[in-house]
């Protein structure tokens, strides 16, 4: 059940194919290349338990890489392709990794590297080749592929997104498995979703993300093909799925409101009828969001809660949903427990920290004991919190936000993220971020800073407009009490919300000021 597999029963068959131009990769090249790079590190000594790090955007070379990884026992550190040379260096120097594979694209920050790191580590690279860099055909190309008794099931080492601090590794406790033998995640995303050998899926997000790379993993380790967008775009995402047939595929609910904001003449020009079953998390989507993309693609929107850095996560489909609108999974207590700031449980329907129940060993941060303490529940080790806030209500569970977001204004916790749920339902606001600033009476005060759609100009008596549609639908105390406008909100490419600059500005003003 990994890419070899498919090389011998299908060869021809797609493994990958680029959304824009068609380039693509068959399981029989894929199996190839990734096995003869697997060769090429196996006789440098980049043996089963060490690291390799990919720096690269979304191409077909990056899964080369991967599966070579995947087949040769190794851990993929997948960096993001947007790092500073400073936060590269920091990854490739924390993880250790024996080995960095990079792009022509990238290659400009990487070869920023200093020395000693640079000479420790060895360079690859597709396309020009840097100074003291090796050419990744001469890797991909080497001339003898992977012995299979060389070849053990590789895993991932992926960095939090560092929404609310420097990234930090995340490591989890693997079986000890063969290559060719069946990926447990495989298995279970294979039943839960219908994925198979029929399945297309369309990953518009950066694979250097765990969801986006785990997806794509198990697709082909069951013989599907995977449609791969260098980057999203709305219109282009829905030309894909007609363009390709996707059958399946996996979002962000930023993307579900920016292809929501396209005129509908667009997004009524496309036959979506091969589109079964449409995956997002990543970040809390708003009802009203949700409910028109139901409403649009049919009952085939599931929903997943989970991280990175998550001991696991939960589920819910469509129908769960329509019952329960607003649930991110179901929770039963084997899975979920809410608790307060000294760790006792609470009640159904009050909030609280999310508890995951991992049913192995729970993650550890790489290199930060502190951390990983951190993480866990201070009497039950197996439960695991990323810092998200929420309840049970009824066996679901529901997001509140993250906890390092909370506003105490006058004494009052305020969860952000239903103000900003409530500022996405207006049809000026194409995106939303709600902190709390300084404010002498209050401690805190609400503010909101909005990007708002195409067309629509920013304006105080937009921004009076604004108060007034929150005050409306929420209680008078969450609205925000003053709202300014950008041009983009900061986002990462997997559809994080990156509020912590933005709340960092306000607070600096203060501290110059005083």
């Amino acid at each position: 059940m990994f890419v070899g597999t498919h090389a011998r029963t299908d060869p021809h068959r797609a493994a990958v194919v680029m959304a824009h131009d068609g380039r693509s990769l068959t399981y029989a090249q894929l199996d190839d290349r990734s096995s003869r790079a697997a060769r090429w590190l196996h006789e440098r000594g980049i043996r089963r338990g060490a690291r390799i790090a990919v720096f690269m955007q979304n191409t077909p070379e990056f899964m080369v890489v991967a599966w070579a990884a995947f087949r040769a026992g190794l851990q993929l550190v997948a960096v993001n392709r947007h790092a500073t040379a400073g936060d590269l260096a920091y990854m490739v120097q924390d993880s250790g990794a024996r080995a960095l594979f990079c792009s022509s694209h990238t290659l400009p920050v990487a070869q920023q590297l200093g020395e000693p790191l640079a000479t420790r580590t060895m360079r690859i690279v597709t396309g020009d080749r840097g100074s003291g860099w090796i050419d990744f055909d001469e890797v991909a190309g080497h001339e003898r592929p992977m012995s299979a008794d060389d070849e053990w099931m590789g895993h991932t080492l992926f960095y939090t997104s560092g929404t609310t601090g420097r990234p930090k590794g995340v490591l989890r406790v693997e079986p000890a498995l063969r290559a060719d033998q069946a990926w447990p995640r495989a298995l279970d995303l294979g039943q839960r979703y219908g994925f198979g050998s029929d399945t297309v899926y369309l990953s518009p997000a950066p694979l250097y993300h765990g969801a986006p790379l785990m997806y794509t993993r198990a697709v082909q380790c069951l013989g599907g093909t995977v449609v791969m967008m260098e980057k999203f775009d709305a219109l282009e995402s829905l030309r894909a799925i007609e363009r390709h047939r996707v059958t399946h595929s996996q979002w962000v609910p930023t993307m579900f409101v920016r292809m929501l904001r396209l005129p509908a003449a667009q997004r009524e020009r496309f036959d979506l009828s091969s589109h079964r079953v449409a995956i997002h998390a990543a970040a809390p989507c708003p009802v009203e969001v949700k409910r028109a993309m139901i409403d649009w693609w049919g009952p085939i929107v599931h929903e997943y809660y989970g991280a990175t850095d998550a001991a696991g996560g939960v589920f819910i489909d469509p129908q769960q949903w329509l019952r329960h609108p607003g649930a991110v999974g179901e929770a039963p207590r084997s899975r979920v427990r809410i608790c307060d700031d000294d760790g006792a449980e609470l009640e159904d329907g009050q909030v609280g920290s999310i508890y995951v129940i991992s049913p192995g060993p729970t993650p550890e941060y790489l290199n930060d004991p502190e951390k990983t303490r951190a993480g866990r529940h201070p009497i039950h080790p197996q439960w695991w919190t990323v810092g998200d806030v929420g309840c049970v209500r009824d066996g679901f569970l529901y997001l509140t936000d993250r906890k390092s977001y909370t506003i105490i204004s006058g004494g009052v916790n305020i969860y952000p993220q239903a103000i900003e749920d409530a500022l996405l339902a207006h049809p000026a606001v194409m995106d939303a971020a709600v902190f709390g600033v300084p404010d002498e009476d209050l401690g805190e005060a609400v503010k909101a800073v909005i990007e708002t759609v195409p067309g629509r100009a920013a304006s105080t008596g937009l921004a009076a407009e604004l108060i007034d549609w929150c005050r409306a639908r929420l209680p008078r105390y969450m609205a925000p009490k003053s709202v300014d406008f950008v041009e983009r909100l900061p986002r990462t490419p997997a559809g994080k919300l990156l509020k912590q600059p933005l709340r960092d500005a306000y607070w600096s003003r203060r501290a110059g000021a005083g």
